[in-house]
């Protein structure tokens, strides 16, 4: 089924917004649990997604990421970030240790988004056929998509992802220190990987986003 640009933003615009929002938030949480009350203090310890969004990396990104391949066909990995959450890693209890929680907690937030986006995409087929059942499957498999692919990205083991971070909290202290000095050039890394052909991130993440859509569909049968 083919949909207009109009129709491709409002069935993916809460999926994204939330995905990328409530990600940060999870940083957040956790980061208080392990004694950090940095973000706490800022009013960043909040599910309120407002609270969260940036305008360029929550709104303009992602809508011009749909927009290029609604207009011209392309199939990019959907890209986008919100406002981070700041963490005092020194004011965690066990900093090198606590660091691989608060990181892993994003893309812990986006599998649980994922799996209740399938829930709700079961509830529609399940329900009586009406008006709402289409349009409810339709965002439900966007939020699905939206979740695994920033799960799956963040958890690249490039800085400053999340994965990144997993992997200093992992190596050995003297390989630690050595890798995070690697942070000033992750990002420029990853945008180009990400939008430079052939795309090699895509090529990469694309067999385990399918994989783990795959297997929530298969769990939940949908």
């Amino acid at each position: 089924m083919e949909f207009n640009l109009v129709q491709t933003i409002a069935i993916y615009a809460l999926p994204v917004i939330f995905a990328i929002t409530l990600h940060e938030a999870a940083h957040g949480y956790v980061a208080r649990h392990f004694g950090d009350n940095t973000a706490f203090k800022l009013g960043r310890v909040s599910l309120n997604p407002l609270r969260h969004i940036d305008m360029v990396g929550t709104i303009v990104i992602p809508l011009l990421i749909l927009v290029v391949s609604k207009l011209f066909g392309g199939a990019g990995i959907l890209f986008g970030w919100a406002k981070p959450v700041p963490v005092n890693f020194h004011a965690l209890r066990r900093p090198k240790r606590d660091m691989l929680w608060v990181a892993a907690a994003g893309p812990a937030a986006n599998l649980v988004m994922a799996i209740g986006w399938a829930l709700l995409m079961k509830a529609g087929q399940l329900l009586p056929q009406s008006m709402f059942s289409l349009p409810m499957s339709l965002m439900a498999e966007a939020g699905i998509t939206v979740n695994v692919v920033l799960m799956v990205l963040n958890l690249l083991p490039i800085l400053p992802l999340d994965g990144g971070r997993i992997a200093v909290s992992l190596l050995p202290n003297r390989l630690a220190i050595g890798y995070a000095r690697l942070e000033p050039f992750g990002f420029p890394i990853l945008l180009m990987l990400i939008f430079i052909p052939p795309h090699v991130l895509g090529v990469i993440m694309m067999p385990m986003v399918q994989a783990s859509i795959g297997l929530i569909e298969a769990i939940f049968q949908l």
